[in-house]
């Protein structure tokens, strides 16, 4: 538990990608009018949940408006209300929406992260700035020891989990990305992909909330918690 708080205030310190840090400064300096009189966070954003996790959900960043503005992950936005809505209904959290930092948010057997840790232009973090913030995601998996299953929300958010996994077993070799995908490990644990459920694909009907909520009762019964 120290640990990983002592790792979230070296998160939340970290400057090491100035466009990220420009870009998260402009968005809090011109908000949308549903949020302007608001104090946005405009810092990196550590890891989110269950020290004892045994499912670790791995996002790609922050949304410019959700966590930048909130200070947590999946929280203040619209992808935000499908996930913990969706952990809610599987038991895995403590209600169903969450609004900010404060909300009295918890989480049960699960954490959530990202691999990039500050809200990148368009969504779109480049190469550099995914391998800046790669060693904060590294070090989270080690201190995430009892973690049996990681979710993988999106092909991106994908990729940045084969790169960890791959420092530990150099011969593996995943499938391409699919919705619903379900990888075993060489150590018991195994990775479960989903889509995002960004507006994009909740909005295109890409992603229902029962294929979403299959995805996590698909996790919770290779943690061992069904």
């Amino acid at each position: 538990m120290r640990e990983l708080e002592s790792l979230g205030n070296r998160i939340v310190r970290c400057r090491n990608c100035p466009r990220l840090t420009a870009h998260c400064r402009a968005v809090a300096a011109d908000p949308p009018k549903r949020y302007r009189g608001q104090t946005y966070w405009v810092r990196p954003l550590s890891g989110f949940g269950d020290p004892a996790a045994r499912i670790v959900i791995v996002g790609l960043a922050p949304a410019a408006n959700g966590g930048n503005r909130t200070g947590r992950f999946f929280t203040g936005d619209r992808s935000g209300d499908w996930l913990y809505a969706a952990l809610y209904r599987a038991g895995l959290a403590s209600q169903e929406e969450s609004t900010s930092r404060d909300d009295g948010m918890i989480l049960f057997h699960t954490f959530i992260t990202a691999a990039v840790r500050c809200a990148p232009p368009g969504n779109k973090p480049t190469p550099e700035e995914l391998s800046n913030c790669r060693p904060f995601l590294r070090r989270e998996f080690e201190l995430l020891g009892q973690a049996r299953v990681y979710v993988a929300l999106g092909s991106l958010a994908f990729d940045a989990l084969k790169k960890i996994l791959r420092e530990r077993h150099s011969d593996l070799r995943f499938p391409p990305f699919a919705h619903g995908l379900r990888i075993p490990l060489p150590d018991r644990r195994h990775i479960v992909c989903s889509y995002h459920p960004s507006q994009q694909n909740t909005f295109t009907g890409r992603l229902t909330r029962p294929m979403f909520e299959k995805i996590f009762a698909s996790a919770k019964e290779l943690a061992g918690l069904a």
